[in-house]
């Protein structure tokens, strides 16, 4: 990706906030924005299609060079941002056992977290196991999760058995009597 792109890709990340803030000033009050997780699942599976869809386009702009996790987050962020309107990026959750949690996108109005993965090697695509369930059990007690979804970016296919991954996470987990609904998106 060029210098100018990624400025471009910036400022369009830059803008969405920018008119953002504009409407919160306003005085209005932010719409209310009743998003259910099946549809963002729906637009998580199309990921594939609208990257490729910007890196064919007709016309010159920014091109998405998905080579880090970073790039997948803001692929995402944009593609979501304008009908999930409190989804907010990187926010540390409260610490639990000495650790920080950061997660890439919250919505607490819909009470939804989604957790970007970018699959880096085959080493990676074996252990991706355990970093989800540690992210899971860190997401238990998180006040505004009921949802939590992991979007998996496999460029590589490293992950093993991603049907498996896929199942593994597909499970509501109690926890105290709160249910956590687990989903994961994993996409080449």
């Amino acid at each position: 990706m060029t210098a100018a792109n990624e400025l471009t890709l910036g400022a369009i990340l830059d803008g969405v906030d920018n008119l953002r803030a504009e409407g919160d000033r306003s005085g209005r009050a932010a719409p209310v924005n009743d998003i259910d997780i099946a549809s963002v699942l729906a637009a998580l599976r199309s990921f594939t299609d609208i990257v490729r869809y910007l890196n064919t386009r007709r016309s010159a702009g920014a091109i998405l060079d998905l080579t880090n996790e970073a790039a997948v987050q803001d692929a995402l962020y944009l593609m979501l941002r304008p009908w999930v309107l409190d989804l907010v990026p990187e926010n540390p959750t409260d610490k639990i056992a000495n650790r920080f949690s950061i997660k890439d996108f919250v919505s607490k109005e819909n009470r939804f977290v989604i957790e970007a993965k970018f699959v880096r090697s085959p080493e990676h695509g074996k252990s991706l196991v355990k970093e989800v369930n540690d992210d899971i059990e860190t997401y238990r007690y998180h006040s505004h999760c009921d949802d939590l979804v992991f979007f998996i970016y496999d460029p590589e296919g490293y992950i093993p058995d991603a049907a498996a991954m896929e199942r593994h996470l597909k499970v509501a987990r109690s926890y105290d009597g709160r249910t956590l609904r687990c989903h994961g998106v994993i996409k080449p």
